[in-house]
């Protein structure tokens, strides 16, 4: 195996870094939007050192006169081991068929991310929908002894996770860094058509009563009005308002 060929790895790697993160949005599937420079300077550096590998090796055989790395007999004594060929597998998938993003499979295995609000409550602004993050809309339910979210029709978008007998759960997860620390956030709905595992949707509702409202004993659920599909919004992996849109006061 020539040695050139070390290098097939490393430039397969860096195109496919920046096909998912240059050429296409497909890397929000796996990170933050933020991390996106990160990629692409990741992307470069590494279809850049294959490159200079290849070109390097190759001036190196020809000044051997084709023989670098082979003994008198024909031998090859260099060349990647074995396994630095699967580093192709990443590499080609990502060029050819990207993974799907999490979504609902995840979230059904693992407990909502418990959500703790710091402060006090400011006033609830007078929108009516009004627009929530799950996190908002949970620490409402849960800590707020004032009950400023009893009666108020809230609006909150969300993929969907199926639950049991019928349910299902708005979600989001959440990144720190990458699709690896991912934890989520739900909200049980009723009511409502029940939309297909991994839709996104915008729900208008308003809370599902239970327990005691601002306590731990109230469901964090929703008596949903409207259930509509939306696109997968650039923010995915945050539990953060839909780009473009903002609470009025």
């Amino acid at each position: 195996m020539r040695r050139s060929l070390q290098a097939v790895p490393l430039v397969l790697c860096g195109l496919g870094l920046l096909h998912v993160s240059l050429v296409t949005d497909l890397y929000l599937r796996y990170v933050k939007e933020g991390m996106r420079p990160l990629l692409i300077a990741t992307g470069a550096v590494l279809l850049l050192l294959g490159l200079a590998s290849a070109v390097l090796d190759r001036g190196r055989e020809d000044s051997h006169g084709g023989h670098s790395g082979h003994d008198r007999h024909g031998h090859e004594h260099s060349g990647p081991p074995r396994v630095a060929w699967l580093l192709l597998v990443p590499a080609l998938s990502l060029l050819c068929y990207a993974p799907p993003a999490l979504g609902a499979y995840t979230a059904a295995r693992q407990s909502a991310k418990p959500v703790v609000h710091q402060g006090d409550f400011d006033p609830l602004p007078s929108a009516s929908p009004l627009p929530m993050t799950l996190s908002d809309f949970t620490s409402r339910v849960r800590e707020d002894r004032g009950q400023a979210i009893k009666g108020r029709v809230v609006r909150m978008t969300g993929f969907v996770t199926p639950g049991d007998g019928g349910e299902w759960e708005l979600t989001r997860l959440v990144l720190n860094c990458c699709a690896a620390d991912a934890r989520s956030v739900k909200v049980r709905v009723h009511g409502g058509p029940v939309p297909p595992a991994d839709t996104w949707v915008t729900v208008t509702g308003t809370w599902h009563p239970g327990g005691t409202l601002g306590t731990a004993s109230a469901p964090v659920a929703l008596d949903a009005r409207t259930v509509t599909k939306v696109p997968r919004p650039t923010n995915g992996y945050q539990d953060a308002l839909p780009p473009g849109e903002s609470v009025a006061r």
